[in-house]
C-alpha cells in the first residue's frame, strides 16, 4: 500500500497512512479489546480504514469462534461488532473508501449481496458511525456537532440505539477530575443521550438506508 496519496495532501493535511505491520503491532497492545465483540473503538482520523478494518476482522473472528454454529446469532453479533466501530475523517474521498472497505469485509464474511437486509443495515450503520468531519472541532462537514450512535444488542434480533454528542462525551475526563465541581456526580446525571430510539430489528435498520448521508 502506498502510504502517501500525494505530496500536496501531506502538505495540506499531514496525511500519511499507517503501514499494515504497524497497525497490527499497535492493535496487539490491546489485543483482548480488539477481540471483544462489543468493545468500542473510535479512530479520529480514520483515513480509508487501516485500523478499523483490522479491528473488524478480529471482531468477526471472535464472532465465528463463539457463534459460528448459529447463522442467526452469527449474523447479529457480526453486526454488533460493526456497530461498535467509529471513525471521523476530514477528506471526502477517504471517508467514502473507509465505509466501502468496512462494508466489503462485513459482507464477505456473511456472504451478502446488496439486496440483503443485513447488507443494507450495515450500510446504514456505517453511514452513522463513520463521519465526514473534523475531530479537532468536533463538527461535521456541515458544521454541525458530531453525534455518534451507541448501539446495543438486546438479544432476539433487536438492537437499541442512543445518540450522544462527541463534544459532551469527551468532556467526561474534565467532569470526573479530582476537584471538579462535577466530580461527585454520577455519569447518568451528566451524560444523557440527545435521542433514544425504539428497539429495531435488521429489516428496520435496512429501511433506514434512504436516510443515510451521501
Amino acid at each position: 500500500m502506498n502510504l502517501v496519496k500525494s505530496k500536496q495532501r501531506v502538505s495540506d493535511h499531514g496525511e500519511v497512512f499507517t503501514p499494515a505491520w504497524m497497525v497490527e503491532a499497535m492493535l496487539d497492545l490491546v489485543k483482548g479489546e480488539t477481540e471483544r465483540i462489543d468493545s468500542r473503538f473510535l479512530e479520529p482520523a480514520c483515513g480509508s480504514g487501516n485500523f478499523l478494518v483490522q479491528i473488524l476482522r478480529r471482531k468477526l473472528a471472535a464472532v465465528e469462534l463463539k457463534y459460528g454454529k448459529s447463522d442467526f446469532e452469527r449474523s447479529h453479533y457480526a453486526l454488533l461488532g460493526l456497530m461498535c466501530l467509529y471513525g471521523i475523517e476530514l477528506l471526502p474521498d477517504n471517508i467514502v473508501e473507509c465505509r466501502a472497505n468496512m462494508l466489503e469485509i462485513f459482507s464477505e464474511y456473511l456472504q451478502l449481496d446488496e439486496t440483503d437486509d443485513l447488507y443494507r443495515a450495515a450500510f446504514y450503520v456505517l453511514s452513522q458511525n463513520l463521519v465526514h468531519g473534523d475531530a479537532m472541532t468536533m463538527r461535521t462537514q456541515e458544521a454541525l456537532p458530531i453525534t455518534f450512535a451507541e448501539w446495543a444488542y438486546l438479544g432476539k434480533g433487536r438492537f437499541q440505539r442512543r445518540d450522544f454528542r462527541l463534544d459532551v462525551l469527551t468532556g467526561s475526563s474534565a467532569f470526573s477530575s479530582e476537584g471538579s465541581l462535577f466530580a461527585q456526580l454520577g455519569k447518568h446525571e451528566i451524560f444523557t443521550p440527545t435521542k433514544t430510539y425504539p428497539p429495531m430489528v435488521v429489516n428496520e435498520l435496512a429501511t433506514s438506508v434512504q436516510e443515510a448521508p451521501a
